[in-house]
C-alpha cells in the first residue's frame, strides 16, 4: 500500500508542474462580460416586449385574444358561482328553517310531557313509559 501512497503524491506534483500557474487574477473579466457593459439594463418588461416582435402579428392576436377570453371566463364563472352559492344558501335557510324549528318543538313537547309524568306519578313511570295495569294472577 505505501508503494501505491508514495505513485499517487507523485503524480499530483507532476500535475501541478506541467500545468503551471492557474490566472485566476480578479482584474480580469470574460470577453462575454465586457462586450454587454456598453449596452444599457432592460428591465423584464421591455425585454418581454423585445421578444413579441419576433412573433408574427396573427399569433399575436391570437395570444391577446387567448388572454382576454380567459380573464373575462374568469371573473364570469367567478360573479356566478357568487350567485349561486347564495341561492342555494338562502333558499335552504328558507325551506329547512321551519322544518327544524318544528322538529324542535316536537321534541320541547315531549320534554314537558315527560317531566309532568314524572312529578305526577314518581321518578319510575317516565323511565318505564307510565303505569302498567297488574294482571291477576291465574290459578294453576
Amino acid at each position: 500500500m505505501a508503494s501505491f501512497e508514495d505513485n499517487d503524491s507523485g503524480m499530483e506534483s507532476q500535475e501541478t508542474s506541467q500545468s503551471g500557474p492557474k490566472d485566476f487574477s480578479p482584474d480580469k473579466k470574460p470577453q462575454i462580460e465586457a462586450d454587454y457593459e456598453d449596452e444599457p439594463d432592460e428591465t423584464l418588461g421591455e425585454r418581454l416586449w423585445g421578444l413579441t416582435e419576433m412573433f408574427p402579428e396573427s399569433v399575436r392576436n391570437a395570444s391577446s385574444t387567448a388572454t382576454n377570453l380567459t380573464q373575462s371566463g374568469v371573473k364570469n364563472l367567478y360573479n356566478f358561482s357568487r350567485s349561486a352559492l347564495w341561492i342555494v344558501f338562502s333558499t335552504s335557510i328558507i325551506l329547512f328553517a321551519p322544518v327544524i324549528f318544528e322538529v324542535e318543538r316536537a321534541q320541547m313537547e315531549e320534554m314537558q310531557r315527560t317531566q309532568q309524568k314524572q312529578m305526577l306519578l314518581g321518578p319510575n313511570t317516565a323511565v318505564s313509559g307510565g303505569i302498567t295495569p297488574m294482571m291477576p294472577s291465574m290459578p294453576r
